[in-house]
């Protein structure tokens, strides 16, 4: 068996293993035991073997309910029916250039434009949003803005002025703000490096993989690969980085499944950290991963989540930012109804003052939120809110890795619904190991691992 074979093997086990039994809990077995994955609160314990096998042989729910209750583990779930209500806003994403100057083939914007007239947000507009920003926040609160595309940079006037007046008004108010932008890095300047570390942006540079990878997934319009002039221009950026973090971020697709050489090169280069996404939902459905596929990656990123345990033991810095992640949030016991911000915390503003969920249904009614001009629209966050919640979602509602995952991305799952949870149960299940390991060779500092329960 080649490498790859063992890889695709591992993968394949790790998706059998992970498949729900019980919404409840998730039970799995290392060389250091039994362990017990509680849903409620994301809780990670080892357990016994009496408990373990009284759980592993349970008939029914009920059952399990019974033997977590015997075991102290029964308190009220901290994940209820209840949807957001009016949440605060602490985050937007500035469409600032619906236009973009590369052809990427699986773009959810396009091209850049979102299926309309290519346009740049106006100073005025973008200083109405982080006004609506800045000034609503709560005290000590901790905003950040965001610069999306498009390519941001093709209207860098507008961005580095809006930035400068949304860090003076955070600062006149107390309140604390970060910047971020996600670039194709095509128009990078030195310049934009200098502004960068002024403001200590998080840059984020849209790269799929090696050259010859990259280019095929996003040539110039015009055509012509991108690669060469992208590392030109960020290479200076790598080397100047300090308050500013530049990470790559890879979207992966049929094509570009090479993630260990990937992720190798790109830190070799000096990239703060390097992530992989993999394509679910694509204009006229290019590019998007199927089941095969996504077996590729899972033992792609079990390849790179083993060579960053091995470096995490051996007190070495291997920034793959999709297991220092994980890592992170197995560790706080993450627990959460969405997925993610949008439509709660955090909306997309168009070009032209339209707001919506997240920057990726800009243009799109099934995200839409209201405007910059007549507010945000509470009643359609309402619904949106109570739809989109983890608990009114199928097959969430039987799956244990619910409230780490909160149903997955809503754009993706409105637009094609969910064809990678074997996949996303599968890393997780890789990562509670990994976690494991790492915490019980750091002497079980982890914050939730390392404690037995008993039947």
């Amino acid at each position: 068996m080649t490498p790859a074979d063992a890889l695709r093997a591992a993968a394949r086990r790790y998706m059998a293993r992970s498949t729900p039994r019980d919404a409840a809990i998730h039970l799995f077995e290392t060389a250091r035991g039994g362990h017990l994955f509680v849903a409620d609160r994301s809780q990670l314990f080892d357990a016994d073997p009496v408990l373990y096998s009284l759980l592993d042989n349970a008939r029914d729910a009920d059952e399990i309910t019974a033997r977590l209750r015997d075991a102290g583990l029964d308190q009220p779930p901290a994940i209820d029916d209840e949807a957001l209500v009016n949440p605060p806003l602490h985050a937007l994403s500035l469409a600032v250039a619906q236009k973009c100057n590369l052809g990427c083939s699986y773009c959810y914007a396009q091209q850049g434009d979102f299926g309309g007239a290519a346009k740049n947000m106006s100073e005025a507009v973008a200083f109405q949003a982080v006004d609506l920003l800045v000034d609503r926040a709560e005290p000590e609160a901790r905003l950040n803005v965001a610069y999306l595309g498009g390519e941001p940079l093709v209207n860098r006037a507008v961005l580095q002025a809006t930035t400068r007046r949304a860090a003076q008004r955070a600062a006149a108010r107390g309140v604390g703000i970060t910047f971020s932008i996600t670039t194709n890095g095509t128009l990078l300047q030195p310049a934009d490096g200098d502004f960068f570390e002024e403001f200590g942006f998080a840059v984020t540079i849209s790269l799929d993989g090696p050259k010859v990878a990259h280019d095929a997934l996003r040539p110039f319009k015009g055509g012509g690969g991108s690669y060469d002039r992208i590392m030109a221009n960020v290479r200076p950026l790598l080397a100047q980085q300090r308050r500013m973090q530049v990470a790559a971020r890879v979207t992966v697709t049929p094509e570009n499944l090479m993630l260990r050489q990937t992720l190798d090169q790109f830190l070799a280069e000096g990239f703060h950290s390097v992530g992989f996404s993999p394509m679910l939902s694509a204009p006229g459905g290019q590019g998007e991963m199927q089941p095969e596929h996504l077996e590729i990656m899972l033992a792609g990123m079990i390849d790179c989540g083993r060579e960053y345990e091995r470096r995490a033991l051996a007190g070495e810095r291997y920034h793959f930012a999709n297991m220092a992640n994980a890592m992170k949030e197995i560790a706080k016991g993450t627990h959460r109804p969405y997925p993610c911000g949008a439509g709660a915390g955090y909306l997309g503003v168009s070009a032209q003052g339209e707001l919506s969920a997240c920057h990726r249904f800009v243009g799109d009614e099934a995200g839409t939120m209201g405007s910059l001009d007549n507010g945000l629209d509470r009643e359609r966050q309402a619904v949106w809110l109570s739809e989109r919640h983890v608990h009114r979602q199928e097959p969430c509602q039987s799956c244990w890795a619910r409230y780490l995952c909160g149903g997955g991305c809503h754009h993706e799952v409105i637009q094609r619904g969910r064809p990678a949870c074997d996949y996303i149960r599968g890393w997780l299940h890789f990562c509670l190991e990994v976690y494991l390991h790492l915490s019980s060779a750091q002497g079980g500092r982890a914050l939730i691992a390392g404690s037995t329960v008993t039947g």
